[in-house]
């Protein structure tokens, strides 16, 4: 331990100047990121609910009778008690898989196009990072009103065509359709832009031994874009991950009130829990280390897979 004490110090002596750059971001962050995530660590050993935390009603204060009680959130959560924990475990994990797969593959596919050579690609690159550029919850109420069952201008194109107008978002596995094409949608353009990167960081010497070599162009694509692609794809996938497993405006904003309970992802349940009915803070805070946990476990063990991968090379 005074070995510890004594390289910071020598640290601190030497770099000073670095040190106070970083201090700043370290107390932001420990206000913004750690205070937060310790109060729900807390709560979530606890029983706090909206009767038993403390609050002021006119000018009376009430003090906070919550009590801890240890695992327990817990134990009902992941045994079953709670009730439908593992049915939105399941289909938030279909919906970020299936979001995240659309948003790869359409992004290489576009990536793909806008790396050749053609008239306007300046200009389609901008019109691709439209979706990105305007703001989640503006582009999802527009979506919101395409789908609106009288006046959407999807049911509207589908009367023209003589068919019947779609509940998109009164129907459980429409809401679920709905919200991964909005996600889609959204998602896709920062794909798009990483992968562009990436495909115009490969050596076109590489492309061009290949093709002099005899290759196809599945057979480039194959053996020398793929490869080449790796490490971006690597840390997109990890993000967009992320991102979808968390991506709470989306549902909310596009179902709203609506939703089911089979078209609702373990984040939207745990606001739910704080912000509707009544409020039972110590149930959301278990779903927030929950959320943050699995995927955790989930980070940890896909770079270990690219290290391994990248070993076997």
């Amino acid at each position: 331990m005074a070995t510890v004490v004594t390289r910071v110090r020598r640290s601190f002596g030497t770099h000073w100047y670095a040190w106070a750059m970083v201090l700043p971001v370290v107390i932001v962050l420990a206000v913004l990121v750690g205070y937060p995530l310790g109060k729900g660590v807390y709560l979530s050993f606890t029983d706090a609910n909206e009767a038993n935390v403390a609050r002021t009603i006119g000018v009376n204060h009430i003090e906070a009778t919550y009590r801890s009680v240890g695992l327990d959130n817990y134990w009902k959560v992941l045994s079953g008690q709670e009730g439908h924990f593992y049915s939105r475990l399941g289909w938030t994990v279909v919906w970020t898989a299936s979001c995240v797969f659309l948003h790869y593959t359409l992004g290489l596919g576009l990536a793909l196009l806008l790396n050749r050579p053609m008239r306007f690609r300046a200009l389609y690159r901008v019109l691709l990072i439209l979706p990105w550029a305007v703001p989640a919850f503006v582009a999802t109420f527009s979506w919101r009103l395409m789908f609106n069952e009288k006046y959407g201008v999807l049911n509207v194109f589908l009367t023209k065509l003589g068919m019947d107008p779609v509940d998109w978002l009164g129907d459980a596995t429409l809401q679920k359709v709905s919200a991964v094409a909005v996600n889609v949608w959204l998602g896709v353009p920062f794909m798009m832009v990483a992968i562009l990167g990436g495909l115009q960081s490969i050596p076109r010497e590489l492309h061009e031994a290949a093709e002099m070599d005899g290759a196809t162009p599945w057979q480039r694509f194959r053996h020398v874009t793929l490869p080449g692609l790796k490490s971006v794809s690597g840390t997109v996938i990890l993000l967009g991950v992320i991102w979808t497993f968390n991506m709470f405006q989306v549902i909310y904003l596009l179902i709203g009130q609506g939703a089911s309970s089979e078209s609702e992802i373990l984040v939207t349940y745990a606001y739910r829990l704080a912000f509707q009915g009544v409020r039972d803070y110590a149930g959301s805070a278990t779903y927030g280390i929950l959320i943050l946990s699995l995927l955790l476990v989930f980070a940890v063990f896909y770079r270990r897979m690219l290290t391994r991968q990248e070993a076997v090379r």
